[in-house]
């Protein structure tokens, strides 16, 4: 049994290597031609940066089924996204963001994966997110700090993440963070530049206010998306449990489980443990001339 609060980088188990095979043509062969084809495309490609080891590949190669061209182009669109928020991202390190992950519960992660397999990252957007001490920045890092470390496991790779925003108690102060550039920023690294399968994102505990933030990310949002995103308010039984097992949720979004009693200062040093990764992804990008 995995320990709460790691990182798993196991190699996949056999029910895991059987969904990959169906779902992402994940095969020896495969995998050894797409590794070769990215591998000359890097090669060919002075403008951008990427290390080319097999593991580090694998990381772009999975969300793209293992088509070299599709990997590559992500590549490049990763690297665009860090020149064009270098401000926020240059040398982004987990301890800049140490005092957001550990004393403000903004950021966590379900210990335990959900009845797909698949990790489960909780956004609290409302009333419990101080954003005079947190602010639209700081969240906006803790999400990329925790994406990079979601790429690193073999099994999230293939199963795909689930993001659940709550906004319970949502009120102005937060709307105003929520703001379009936000918004735009958020959702074209979404979209366009996370190296991960984004299955579904679950938008629970809005009120009405909710609606004003809508119509700030709403004109952003690609048909992919639109199609992975669901709105409950306070129905889980009826709507959240639809897609989420209550056998694999806590008691606050109507599950079986305990209620959350762990935030993101527990994942904290799971995350600073894997510093040589982070690093390493900073050093990727477009070329330095």
């Amino acid at each position: 049994m995995a320990q709460p609060f790691t990182i798993q980088i196991t190699p996949l188990d056999d029910e895991t290597k059987a969904l990959a095979e169906k779902e992402l043509r994940e095969t020896p062969e495969v995998v050894k031609q797409a590794i070769e084809e990215l591998r000359e495309l890097l090669k060919n490609d002075q403008s951008i940066h990427f290390a080319d080891d097999e593991d580090f590949l694998m990381i772009f190669l999975r969300p793209c089924k293992f088509y070299a061209k599709s990997a590559y182009e992500l590549m490049k669109r990763i690297a665009n996204f860090r020149e064009k928020h270098k401000a926020l991202l240059a040398d982004l390190l987990p301890e800049g963001e140490k005092e957001a992950f550990t004393k403000h519960n903004v950021v966590n992660v379900l210990k335990d994966r959900d009845h797909k397999g698949r990790r489960v990252m909780i956004v609290n957007c409302g009333g419990s997110w101080d954003t005079s001490k947190v602010s639209s920045d700081n969240v906006f890092r803790m999400f990329y700090l925790i994406h990079e470390a979601a790429m690193l496991e073999p099994e999230s790779q293939v199963r795909g993440v689930v993001v659940l925003m709550d906004f319970e108690g949502l009120g102005m102060k937060q709307v105003m963070a929520l703001n379009p550039s936000f918004s735009m920023r958020l959702l074209t690294f979404i979209q366009d530049a996370m190296p991960l399968r984004l299955k579904e994102v679950h938008i629970v505990k809005q009120p009405f206010i909710f609606n004003m933030v809508w119509k700030i990310f709403k004109p952003f949002v690609k048909e992919k998306l639109h199609s992975r995103l669901f709105f409950h308010g306070n129905k889980m039984k009826e709507s959240l449990h639809k897609h989420l097992a209550p056998s694999h949720l806590p008691k606050n979004y109507g599950g079986e489980l305990p209620e959350i009693d762990y935030s993101g200062a527990d994942w904290y040093p799971a995350i600073e443990n894997h510093i040589d990764h982070i690093k390493k992804m900073n050093s990727c990008g477009l070329a330095k001339n």
